[in-house]
């Protein structure tokens, strides 16, 4: 096992109704940014439910936070914390609206800086950040207890991470009733990302951590046991919160601690986005099982620790490794995702121009040995077609 710094900070209140305990969780005084997307909460009750809890509080609202938040979009929202000398951030929503959220609250708390510094720099720049507190709606990214973001800019054609200390919320409302009304592709997109998630963290070389290798298998496990029931028995509690849970253990540090991590995956599959406009999880789902078979040698021990323990096949077999792959891939399929581009209608995707993004953000040696070059990742795309 390696060394390892793991700080976990979030406070967790999960469960049904756990939403009228946010005044235990922000200071009396709060001026609070409540940051949000299309307006979906306010449709189900979850957007009521938080404004009856802080009914006592000043509370500015921001609607309309992207699918891929937007950084224009988040500017707009920056603007408005300053001009309303908010000092605090709400985010109801999923990963999108609380990714969005830690640049707004990084781009409030320090306004010499221009916001795209924050997100050009990986987040370096910023040197503080507003506290942010969440109200999970849809499980997908890890973001409700994490320190990352992603955020897409439209006009320059770049989806870019961005990471800082300050970026982990203070405390996270979960609570699974809150996905009941979730449709089958967002579910879907929920478990798919949350499963390569922990692949990432997982799918490398041995370094005899036990504990993460078990940790990622049961959440792995877990998915593959749950996610299906979630698209079919939609007010299933137990269903949900399982899902719900395995999302945010997928992300917040501790199966990633002291091994060795990919997101080679991540990496393609933000492009994809940038370039095509797929939902993430999509991207995942076309990467993945073509990078598991590019990488079959490089990754050879893990993948048969994987065949063994997540689908039950023969460690000693050689082609337990394909049929593990092929089970992935299954998997998503089950889950209404598909493993490639024909699937989404792109018959004929722009590898080259995904490529030269790639190559633009300095992604020219991705994976856990930074193995994986431009051709390489040329060749996986070209695979997933």
């Amino acid at each position: 096992m390696n060394n390892f710094l793991l700080s976990t900070p979030t406070r967790i209140r999960f469960g049904e109704g756990q939403v009228s305990s946010l005044t235990k969780e922000i200071p009396k005084d709060a001026n609070i940014l409540l940051t949000m997307g299309s307006g979906s909460i306010k449709k189900n009750g979850i957007l009521k439910a938080v404004l009856n809890s802080l009914q006592e509080y000043k509370i500015t609202l921001f609607e309309g936070i992207e699918a891929n938040p937007e950084f224009d979009t988040l500017v707009k929202a920056i603007e408005l914390g300053k001009n309303e000398s908010v000092d605090h951030i709400i985010a109801v929503g999923g990963g999108s609206v609380l990714d969005g959220s830690k640049l707004i609250a990084a781009g409030i708390a320090n306004p010499s800086i221009d916001p795209w510094e924050i997100v050009t720099s990986g987040g370096k720049d910023a040197k503080r950040a507003l506290p942010i507190g969440a109200v999970l709606t849809l499980p997908a990214t890890g973001s409700e207890s994490n320190g990352n973001a992603v955020i897409s800019r439209r006009a320059t054609g770049d989806k870019l991470g961005i990471a800082s200390p300050h970026f982990y919320p203070q405390f996270a409302i979960l609570d699974p009733t809150h996905t009941y009304t979730l449709d089958e592709r967002q579910i879907a997109n929920g478990v798919v990302d949350a499963f390569v998630h922990t692949m990432e963290q997982y799918l490398t070389y041995p370094v005899n951590a036990k504990i993460q290798d078990r940790f990622a298998e049961g959440i792995l496990n877990t998915l593959i046991e749950e996610g299906p029931k979630a698209l079919q028995e939609r007010d299933n509690y137990d269903v949900r919160a399982n899902v719900m849970w395995s999302a945010t253990m997928a992300l917040n540090g501790l199966i990633g601690a002291g091994v060795p991590q990919d997101w080679a995956t991540h990496m393609i599959g933000h492009e994809i986005t940038a370039v095509h406009g797929l939902d993430h999880a999509q991207t995942l789902a076309i990467v993945l099982p073509s990078l598991m078979s590019h990488q079959k040698q490089a990754k050879r021990e893990k993948l048969l620790q994987y065949a063994e323990r997540v689908w039950s096949l023969d460690p000693c077999e050689e082609e337990s490794i394909d049929r593990a792959i092929l089970l992935t891939r299954d998997f998503f399929e089950k889950m209404g995702t598909s493993t490639n581009f024909s699937g989404y209608g792109i018959d004929e995707p722009y590898i080259s121009q995904i490529i030269n993004k790639l190559d633009e953000h300095g992604m020219r040696a991705l994976g856990e040995h930074g193995k994986i070059d431009l051709d390489a990742s040329r060749e996986i795309l070209e695979a997933a077609c």
